[in-house]
C-alpha cells in the first residue's frame, strides 16, 4: 500500500524540488525558513489578486453608470468644459519635471514594491511545476494502459476480418450465379418484345422519342400550344418590346417577376384586342393604373397602363377593335402598354404564342 501524502506536502515537497533546481544546483535542500518565506509571498500575491479585481469591479460600475446618465455626459455645459479643457495649453516638460522630481522622492517606495513584485514570481512558478508533475505522471499511466487496450482491440479485428472475408466469398459466389440466370432470362425476353412491335427495332425508338419529348413540356408550353390551337389572336400593338416576360431586376417601381410584356409606345397610341370575347373589368385602381380585361371561355388577356378605355364592361369585342389608347398611368416609369395573356389564372408568355417584328 502506498502512503497517501496530503496537499500541504506536496506543496511542501514542490517547493523543495523549484528552490533546488532553480537556486541551488548542488542539489543541497533548501532550508524551511525559506520554504516559509515563499508560501508568505504567495499569500500576499492571493491579496493582490483580491484588490485587483476590487478595482476591475468598481470600473465596470462606473462604465455602466456614465453609460446611464449619457444625457449628462452630452450636457451643453459638460461640453463647454471640454472644450475650455482642450483650448488650454499644456506644458508637458513641466509635467514630465514633476513626475521625476515625484519619482526621485519616493523612489525607496516603489523599490520596495518592486521587490514584492519579483516575489510574487517563484510560488506561479511551483504550482506550474507541480501541475506538470502531475501530468507527466498521469500521462504515463495513460499510455500503458493505451497500448494494452491497443493490442487487444488488434486481435480482436483481425479475427473479425477473416471471418467477413470469408462470409464474403461465399456471398459473392451466390450473386455471380444467380445474376448470370437473370441476365440470361432477360436477353431472352427483351428479344421476343422487340420482334412483336412491328417487328423492327425502329418503332422502339421513335416511341421513346415521343415519350421524352412530352415528358419534358413544361405547362407554359402546354398552355400556349392551346391557346394557339384554339384561338385566333393578333398584336395588340405593333411596337418593339421594351421589357419581356419573366425575372428582371427589382427596383422600388420595377417588380421581380414580370408576368406579361411591355410594349413601346407612346401616349395616345391605339391598342386593339388581341383575340374575341367579352369586357369583364373596366378599372382605374392599383399598379395597373386605367386597365381592362378580355375573357373567352379560360383565356383572358390584359392591357394596362392605358389613358383612356374605348368599350365598357360587357361589351361584345372582336379581334383587332379598337378598345384603348395608351397612356402612363399607375405605377410606371414611363408610357407604355403592359400586356398579359392568361389560361385559369396562369401567365403565359405573349411571345410564345404571337410573333413581334
Amino acid at each position: 500500500m502506498e502512503k497517501t501524502i496530503s496537499p500541504e506536502e506536496r506543496i511542501r515537497r514542490a517547493e523543495e524540488i523549484y528552490y533546488r533546481r532553480k537556486l541551488n544546483k548542488n542539489n543541497v535542500r533548501m532550508p524551511s525558513s525559506q520554504v516559509k518565506e515563499g508560501r508568505e509571498n504567495r499569500q500576499f500575491s492571493l491579496y493582490k489578486k483580491m484588490i485587483l479585481q476590487i478595482l476591475i469591479c468598481i470600473f465596470i460600475y462606473l462604465i455602466f453608470s456614465l453609460i446611464k446618465d449619457t444625457n449628462y455626459i452630452f450636457s451643453e455645459s459638460v461640453l463647454n468644459k471640454t472644450k475650455e479643457f482642450l483650448n488650454t495649453d499644456i506644458n508637458f516638460t513641466e509635467i514630465s519635471g514633476k513626475v521625476g522630481d515625484f519619482y526621485q522622492n519616493n523612489k525607496d517606495k516603489f523599490a520596495f514594491l518592486i521587490k514584492l513584485w519579483n516575489k510574487e514570481e517563484p510560488s506561479q512558478n511551483q504550482e506550474e511545476n507541480n501541475q506538470n508533475e502531475n501530468n507527466v505522471e498521469n500521462a504515463d499511466q495513460n499510455e500503458e494502459s493505451a497500448k494494452e487496450n491497443n493490442q487487444q482491440n488488434n486481435e480482436e479485428n483481425q479475427n473479425s476480418e477473416n471471418n467477413k472475408e470469408e462470409s464474403n466469398e461465399q456471398n459473392n459466389n451466390e450473386i455471380e450465379n444467380s445474376e448470370n440466370e437473370n441476365t440470361e432470362g432477360k436477353k431472352a425476353s427483351t428479344s421476343n418484345e422487340v420482334t412483336g412491335i412491328g417487328g423492327s427495332n425502329e418503332n422502339v425508338e421513335a416511341v421513346k422519342v415521343s415519350a421524352n419529348t412530352t415528358s419534358k413540356k413544361t405547362q407554359m408550353q402546354i398552355d400556349a400550344e392551346y391557346i394557339k390551337e384554339n384561338f385566333s389572336m393578333t398584336l395588340p400593338a405593333k411596337a418593339k418590346i421594351t421589357s419581356p416576360y419573366g425575372k428582371r431586376e427589382p427596383t422600388e417601381i420595377i417588380s421581380e417577376n414580370h408576368q406579361g410584356i411591355d410594349i413601346g409606345v407612346v401616349v395616345g397610341t391605339t391598342i386593339v384586342s388581341a383575340m374575341d370575347g367579352t369586357v369583364s373589368v373596366v378599372s382605374n385602381v392599383g399598379d395597373y393604373g386605367t386597365h381592362l380585361k378580355i375573357v373567352n371561355k379560360d383565356v383572358t388577356t390584359i392591357y394596362a397602363h392605358c389613358s383612356k378605355i374605348l368599350v365598357k364592361e360587357g361589351d361584345k369585342v372582336k379581334k383587332g377593335q379598337k378598345i384603348a389608347l395608351s397612356g402612363n398611368t399607375g405605377n410606371t416609369t414611363g408610357p407604355h402598354l403592359h400586356f398579359e395573356i392568361r389560361r385559369e389564372e396562369r401567365t403565359v408568355d405573349p411571345e410564345l404564342i404571337l410573333k413581334w417584328t
